[in-house]
């Protein structure tokens, strides 16, 4: 006689970025149970809050038998390493060299297993799970936010290094000049794509945030001259199925469409591409790719 199963394991993620912290549980990562979102501040007291949003998660839900993190970077994301679950050297204040797993591990005073990956490889595995990248073999996903980061995937397994990838630190040619401009965020080089085209970036040229700039503003011709040139380079070294482009600033209304004709008129056909409609994407799962792709990290783990 087959003994009834019991309850489905309860998965918690966190999609930990720069500017908010995100927290979930739920047996199905497409469907979270529960949720709370607040400002990343300190590392102490950032985790603090998640700690305690799981505890009591816990006690409505049943124990959390796996855990994923999408956490911003640069960061210790190898499982040898002595020092994985370790924000590197980052600008966030505080975070450099805390350990988030031991932290969150501490906290919760649970031994389960914790998947911590990148920001951008969470929502990139969000994606191939639930989202617009089902049914491909080789995609790369870019974020555009307060900062650029890319991830790959191959054939269900995200694609390491001896670190994660930096897409925001690939080099570009400076065309603020064609636009009167010269503006440069990122202290480490004088022209890569973070420097140029996040979040800060256009909010440092133009004196305004670019959610608050109108659809025909030049700073959107700009943005998609940066953004075509990062998807030119990732076609040319790796020739993905698909590029999903993600992140608040890529959610501007008509900006992947500028994006995608920019492309076109820099490839030169060279390539034997899909449909650009098909071939350069925003995430199916929008705003919730990060936190999705978390909760099937730690599916995974079981």
């Amino acid at each position: 006689m087959t003994e009834p199963e019991g309850p489905p394991p309860l998965l918690a993620g966190i999609e930990a970025g720069g500017t908010k912290y995100v927290c979930a549980v739920g047996t199905n990562p497409a469907e979270p149970l529960l949720e709370t979102r607040f400002p990343t501040g300190n590392p102490v007291e950032t985790i603090a809050q998640a700690v305690t949003f799981f505890k009591e998660a816990a006690e409505s839900y049943g124990p959390i038998r796996a855990m994923g993190i999408g956490t911003f970077g640069p960061a210790d994301i190898d499982p040898r390493s002595p020092g994985y679950g370790t924000i590197l050297t980052t600008p966030k204040q505080g975070w450099s060299g805390f350990n988030v797993v031991n932290a969150i591990r501490d906290g919760i005073n649970e031994p389960i297993p914790i998947a911590f990956e990148t920001d951008v490889n969470a929502a990139l595995f969000g994606e191939a799970e639930f989202g617009a990248a089902r049914h491909h073999r080789n995609i790369a996903y870019i974020t555009i936010g307060t900062g650029i980061g890319g991830a790959f995937l191959h054939d269900g397994q995200i694609i390491h290094g001896r670190m994660h990838p930096e897409i925001g630190h690939l080099i570009v040619p400076d065309l603020d000049k064609d636009f009167g401009k010269d503006t440069n965020v990122c202290p480490f080089h004088a022209s890569c794509l973070e420097g140029r085209a996040a979040g800060p970036a256009i909010e440092a040229r133009w004196g305004t945030p670019g959610s608050e700039l109108p659809d025909d503003h030049p700073a959107w011709e700009l943005q998609a001259k940066y953004l075509a040139i990062g998807c030119i380079n990732l076609t040319a070294t790796w020739s993905p199925d698909i590029i999903i482009l993600g992140g608040g600033v890529s959610q501007k209304s008509g900006l992947l469409d500028r994006v995608r004709a920019e492309f076109e008129a820099l490839s030169g056909n060279y390539w034997a591409l899909p449909p650009l409609d098909l071939y350069l994407q925003t995430p199916a799962l929008d705003q919730l790719a990060g936190i999705v792709g978390s909760l099937s990290l730690a599916q995974r783990l079981l």
